[in-house]
């Protein structure tokens, strides 16, 4: 089973007012684990950057204006995500902003049921407990230290950490069946010799038997011939 952990990186909060995506993340997951694979792509958002945005993950007007633009990045994107579900942290923001960006373009949009949500996978679990991404990497004890600023990259790749363990996380010493000789002694068992039933009935079963049979109404098949 394949999985996409994404996460972007934006101007500010609003998609339908002007606010663009400026960096996507995303980590390839095959059976719920990480196989190496990633995408990541710096996005020109042709606006400025608001200093609160800014602060948030560092990346500025003049480096993202060097960047592509989402018309050219789209389709590396599209060919990587493939139609595997999407694992994201409050789903409803990054599939917005990506929606926003495909509609600008008269693309069709991610369906919202793509999405896996794992903000509320941590409410599910921990009710009334913190759900940040932060809170659930000191839940969990994953390293988050080099997260100084918010980076699509590694928050998918933090991400992709915090997700295995609200599924129930790796358990390697759980021992699901015996193997090899403790297999074997497991499944021998003792069982008393007997003496082969004969075949051939008896007798007096044959008159049970012919006696049973007199009982129906119609004679069986296997006793009436065809004309």
């Amino acid at each position: 089973m394949r999985e996409i952990v994404l996460d972007t990186e934006t101007t500010g909060i609003d998609a339908l007012n002007g606010d663009r995506v400026v960096e996507i993340g995303c980590v390839e997951l095959m059976n719920h684990v990480a196989t190496g694979r990633t995408y990541h792509q710096y996005i020109n958002p042709e606006r400025d950057m608001p200093i609160e945005a800014f602060n948030v993950h560092g990346l500025s007007t003049e480096f993202l204006s060097g960047q592509p633009i989402f018309s050219e990045i789209v389709g590396p994107f599209l060919d990587f995500i493939q139609d595997s579900p999407l694992v994201i942290h409050n789903a409803t923001f990054d599939v917005g902003f990506l929606n926003a960006e495909l509609t600008r373009l008269g693309m069709r949009t991610l369906p919202a049921a793509r999405a896996i949500d794992t903000v509320v996978l941590a409410r599910r679990r921990f009710p009334g407990a913190p759900a940040s991404l932060d809170a659930l990497c000191r839940r969990f004890e994953i390293d988050n230290s080099a997260r100084s600023y918010h980076g699509a990259l590694l928050d998918a790749q933090l991400l992709a950490e915090v997700y295995l363990e609200l599924l129930g996380g790796r358990q390697p010493d759980l021992v699901l069946a015996p193997t090899g000789a403790q297999a074997a002694a497991s499944f021998r068992t003792e069982r008393p010799r007997r003496e082969p039933r004969p075949h051939a009935p008896l007798p007096e079963e044959l008159e049970a038997h012919e006696a049973f049979l007199k009982g129906f109404k119609t004679p069986p098949l296997w006793q009436t011939r065809s004309s």
